[in-house]
């Protein structure tokens, strides 16, 4: 606690964080609060998870006046982490009675227009603050501190303008803290424009080898969701998060998971708020197996104890791939991290270890079982002839498949897909040879020698003709930089 001491923190804050059982800032915090007290506007690069909502927080809830009307506002990308921050502010606070109260799209405005009238700090999304703001139910006069939290997120999402409005229509003279996962060229911008001789502090993002496993496993765009299902099987995992790029394959995945018995829920953008917040809950409390999301639905969230995180579409940007691996592996707790990979994945996985310096160990399918797959019905307000695979950027499983007979309406029946066979999923499925990647017996680049591992029965010989237990273990490393 005495480090916290050192930082300024006033002493309702520190009996706080002491019953939380703190042992020491994170370095997020030690680096951004002595700056936050001092009243600099601060810009920080921190990613998910650092500790950065007690950094801010501890400067909104140091000089937060009783009664005194809003004197805060903290700019969340998501209802989830609007809720989320608000929760550990009260949970700060609670030896000042600080009143805090989240807003956001989706509830009643009433309620919230009666909470906003006797609150001291509000957390929200754009949207619905700005909507106070235009009503008038949110009295801005006394706003002395202005928090963006997860900036490129909101920027990512088309926040930008609101955000602006919202800048603007509050007190010239305020305090201003933007933190963001990463500094992109339109958070420096909007910095720049709105912030005052801000102080910039980063925490170094990285990934900790030594706690972290990062796989890739080549397989058919048929043979995807079979991996994914033998995998999560097979492995001894606690909780799982599985990355998809789109809302209709969060969907398909959960509800193919549900039907061989794993315990698996979808969130996205696409639920109601009283939808997502029960997810969460069963999420948090372990009564759920298996988070299926979005990376806008993730972004924010801190979920502690993830063992597994599973990339069942490859992130079209590549800075994501960080933000997903890094939900494992915290703690000093060891983490793995499992990308599928079809052909229409290469490209982005590609980009992915061009941008990040990671190294992502290749993996044998083997030989599994293909399995029954439901698929998901077609939206109401697409074309009857629709697309095969569904939706770009996505598995190819997510999408329709036309049966045989009608619905008695004259509009064809949608079918579920029947794969009872084995497959050989390491292949490429047209009888090409499988690329190979280093030498026979050499050592990989995790220093460690001896035959590829693994997921499936490798009795059989692969689809080059070459018996797969005598390949040497891949690696995938980031190319070297020209420096010329």
């Amino acid at each position: 606690m005495e480090q916290f001491k050192t930082l300024g923190i006033c002493e309702p804050i520190l009996r706080a964080i002491e019953d939380e059982r703190f042992i020491k800032p994170s370095e997020i915090q030690e680096k951004s609060i002595p700056y936050i007290l001092d009243g600099r506007d601060v810009v920080a690069e921190s990613a998910t998870g650092s500790g950065k909502t007690l950094a801010f927080g501890a400067g909104i809830l140091h000089e937060i006046e009783k009664g005194e009307g809003i004197q805060a506002i903290v700019l969340t990308p998501t209802r989830e982490l609007a809720e989320q921050v608000a929760s550990s502010l009260r949970l700060f606070g609670k030896y000042q009675h600080a009143k805090i109260t989240a807003i956001y799209g989706g509830m009643p405005m009433e309620p919230q227009i009666q909470r906003l009238a006797k609150t001291e700090i509000v957390v929200g999304t754009p949207g619905r603050v700005l909507d106070h703001i235009n009503r008038g139910t949110m009295k801005l006069g006394k706003v002395n501190k202005l928090v963006l939290d997860e900036a490129d997120t909101m920027l990512d999402m088309g926040f930008i303008d609101d955000v602006k409005k919202i800048i603007r229509a509050c007190p010239h003279e305020k305090q201003v803290l933007l933190f963001s996962a990463t500094i992109s060229r339109e958070v420096n911008r909007l910095a720049e424009k709105y912030m005052k001789n801000p102080v910039t502090v980063s925490v170094e993002a990285y990934v900790d080898a030594s706690k972290l496993e990062q796989i890739y496993c080549q397989v058919t765009d048929k043979m995807k969701f079979s991996l994914l299902l033998h995998l999560i099987k097979r492995e001894k995992s606690g909780l799982i998060m599985v990355f998809c790029n789109t809302q209709r394959n969060t969907d398909f995945i959960a509800k193919n998971l549900q039907k061989y018995d794993i315990s698996a829920v979808a969130i996205h953008g696409g639920l109601n708020q009283s939808k997502r917040t029960s997810i969460m809950n069963k999420f948090h409390s372990a009564k759920t197996d298996v988070l299926v999301c979005t990376d806008v639905a993730a972004r924010g969230l801190d979920i502690p104890e993830v063992s597994h995180v599973y990339n069942y579409d490859i992130p079209n940007e590549s800075k994501n791939y960080v933000h997903r691996i890094g939900r494992t592996a915290r703690a000093g707790k060891d983490g793995k991290a499992i990308s599928i990979l079809t052909k229409r994945d290469q490209g982005f996985f590609d980009q992915v270890l061009r941008d990040n310096d990671v190294t992502i160990i290749e993996e044998e399918a083997g030989n599994i079982p293909q399995v029954e797959i439901k698929w998901m019905e077609k939206p109401k307000d697409q074309s009857r002839r629709g697309r095969k695979g569904g939706q770009s950027g996505g598995s190819g499983q997510g999408g329709h498949k036309r049966g045989f007979g009608s619905d008695g309406k004259g509009r064809p029946k949608r079918a579920f897909g029947i794969q009872d066979k084995q497959t050989n999923s390491g292949g490429s499925g047209q009888g090409s040879p499988k690329r190979s990647f280093g030498n026979d017996g050499a050592k990989s680049q995790t220093g460690r020698s001896g035959p590829k591992r693994s997921f499936g029965n490798q009795s059989q010989q692969s689809s080059n003709g070459r018996n797969s237990q005598g390949e040497q273990k891949s690696t995938h490393r980031r190319p070297r930089q020209n420096k010329r």
